[in-house]
C-alpha cells in the first residue's frame, strides 16, 4: 500500500522505472558534472572555462503521459493500464492533498467508477433537504442510498494507488513542465525529469496547462465556489448525518450546500463567476441558518467550476486529449464533476486503446450532452425562477425522478411519467423563457 493513503507525503521518495534499454550506470550518474577528458586523462576543458550541462542519457518513454492525478486523471490510468499501456501519471501535490469539493459521488457516478471506493466512503446520503431562501423548507427520503460522501484528499489517494498497484508509474510532487506537443508524440519535464510520450491527456483541472499548451478549452463557462468545513460539536449530528441540503436562491446561478462528512460537515455556496465577490457573505449565511458561527468555519476556500456549453469545441486534437475539469465537464445544474470525470475517463482511454483519438469526442457528446441540455435548462429556469423550482421539487412523484437521476436509473427528467409529468414541464416552459 503506498504511503498516501496513510498521510505521509510521497514526493520524490516512489522508485522510477527505468526506461527499456537504459543505462543504469548513466541514470546514477544523472544530474552530476562529468569533465570530458582527453587522450592523456586529463579535462580537455581548462579550469576557467565554463562547462556545458552534462548530456541526459536516460530520456523515458511511455505510452501515454496523463498530467492530473484527481479522479478523471487517475480513473484513465486505470483503464489504460488494464489495456495494458506503459502509462507516467503525474501531479504537481504531494499526496494525500485536498482539494475544494462537496466530495459527493452519486449512484449514477458510481456505475462509471473504475473501481469500488467503498474504504473511502465517509457517509451514506438517503434524505435530501430542500430549502428556499433560508426559510421554507422540506424533506425527503429514499429508500436506497443516494450520494456516498468522501473527501477528495483520500478519495484521490486510493484512485492514484489503485493505479499504481496495476503497474502505472504515478508520481506526485511532479510538475509537468516543458510541453511541446508534434504529431508523432510528446515532450515534457515531469519532476525536472524529461519523459517522452505517444499519448498525452489533460487532467490537470480548471486551470491545466495542457488544455493552454494544446490550445483546447473553448466553450466553457465559468463558475465560482466557496467552501468551509464545521466539526460535528457545532451542529446536531443526527439531523445531518444521512442528509444532503440544498439551499435555493442564492447565490446567482447556483445554490448552497450542508453535506455530511465522517468528523465533519461542509457547507458550501457556489454560482456564476460573477458571484465571487460576494461568496463569502453567502457562505456566512448559510451557516448562521444553520445555528453556525461563520467564524468557526475552518479550511475555508473557493475554486472554480469549469462548465461546458453544449456542442461546444470538442476536447481532443490530435495525440492530445482532455477529461474531467480539464475539459469544463462539470454538470452545470449540481456543479458536480465526479459522474463526468469517470465517463471521460473510460472514453477517453477506450479511443487511446483502439488508436482512434477523433472518435473520442462523438462518444463523449453521446454520453454527456443529453443530460447536460436538461441541467443547462434547469439552471437557467432555477436562476430566474427558484420558487418555481422548489414547488416542482416539492411536487408528488418528482422526488422520484430527481432519486433517479441520481442513482443513474433515469437518463433524463423526460422519463418521467404520473403525477411528475406536469411539474417538470412548468419548469421545462420557464427554461424556455429564461
Amino acid at each position: 500500500m503506498l504511503a498516501s493513503t496513510v498521510g505521509i507525503c510521497t514526493c520524490r521518495s516512489r522508485p522510477r522505472a527505468r526506461p527499456a534499454g537504459g543505462n543504469p550506470e548513466a541514470s546514477r550518474r544523472r544530474g552530476g558534472r562529468h569533465a570530458l577528458t582527453g587522450a592523456c586523462g586529463q579535462s580537455a576543458w581548462s579550469a576557467d572555462a565554463e562547462r556545458p550541462p552534462p548530456y541526459n542519457h536516460t530520456v523515458e518513454s511511455f505510452d501515454v503521459l496523463i498530467a492530473g492525478a484527481g479522479p478523471a486523471g487517475s480513473a484513465t490510468a486505470i483503464h489504460l493500464a488494464r489495456g495494458g499501456m506503459r502509462v507516467l501519471l503525474a501531479d504537481r501535490a504531494c499526496f494525500p492533498r485536498d482539494k475544494p469539493c462537496g466530495g459527493g459521488v452519486t449512484g449514477r457516478a458510481l456505475k462509471q467508477a473504475p473501481c469500488d471506493i467503498t474504504p473511502v466512503v465517509e457517509r451514506v446520503v438517503d434524505t435530501f433537504e430542500l430549502r428556499l431562501h433560508h426559510r421554507r423548507s422540506f424533506r425527503r427520503t429514499s429508500p436506497e442510498p443516494l450520494i456516498l460522501m468522501t473527501q477528495r484528499r483520500r478519495l484521490d489517494a486510493f484512485l492514484a494507488e489503485q493505479a499504481a498497484a496495476l503497474g502505472v508509474d504515478f508520481r506526485d510532487g511532479a510538475r509537468v513542465d516543458e510541453l511541446e506537443i508534434r504529431p508523432d508524440g510528446i515532450t515534457a519535464t515531469v519532476g525536472g525529469e524529461p519523459v517522452t510520450a505517444r499519448v498525452l491527456v489533460g487532467a490537470d483541472g480548471a486551470n491545466g496547462v495542457v488544455a493552454r499548451t494544446a490550445g483546447l478549452g473553448e466553450g466553457i463557462v465559468r463558475g465560482v465556489a466557496l467552501e468551509g468545513n464545521v466539526p460535528w460539536e457545532l451542529l446536531d449530528r443526527y439531523r445531518y448525518q444521512s442528509t444532503a441540503v440544498v439551499e435555493l436562491g442564492a447565490p446567482a446561478g447556483g445554490y448552497g450546500w450542508l453535506f455530511p462528512k465522517g468528523d465533519h460537515a461542509n457547507l458550501g455556496v457556489g454560482g456564476w463567476a460573477s458571484e465571487g465577490p460576494a461568496l463569502r457573505g453567502h457562505l456566512a449565511r448559510l451557516a448562521r441558518a444553520h445555528g453556525v458561527d461563520p467564524d468557526a468555519l475552518g479550511e475555508v476556500r473557493g475554486h472554480r467550476l469549469p462548465m461546458r456549453k453544449v456542442g461546444a469545441t470538442t476536447p481532443v486534437q490530435d495525440n492530445v486529449l482532455l477529461v474531467g475539469d480539464a475539459a469544463g465537464l462539470v454538470d452545470p445544474l449540481s456543479g458536480d464533476g465526479m459522474y463526468e470525470a469517470f465517463t471521460s475517463a473510460r472514453l477517453a482511454a477506450e479511443a487511446i486503446l483502439a488508436a482512434e483519438h477523433a472518435r473520442y469526442p462523438a462518444a463523449l457528446a453521446q454520453a454527456l450532452d443529453h443530460h447536460a441540455g436538461a441541467s443547462w435548462a434547469a439552471k437557467r429556469a432555477l436562476d430566474r425562477h427558484p420558487a418555481v423550482c422548489f414547488w416542482a421539487a416539492r411536487s408528488p412523484g418528482v422526488f422520484g425522478v430527481v432519486a433517479g437521476l441520481l442513482r443513474g436509473d433515469v437518463r433524463h427528467p423526460n422519463e418521467a411519467r404520473g403525477l411528475a409529468r406536469p411539474p417538470l414541464r412548468v419548469v421545462a416552459r420557464v427554461a424556455r423563457r429564461a
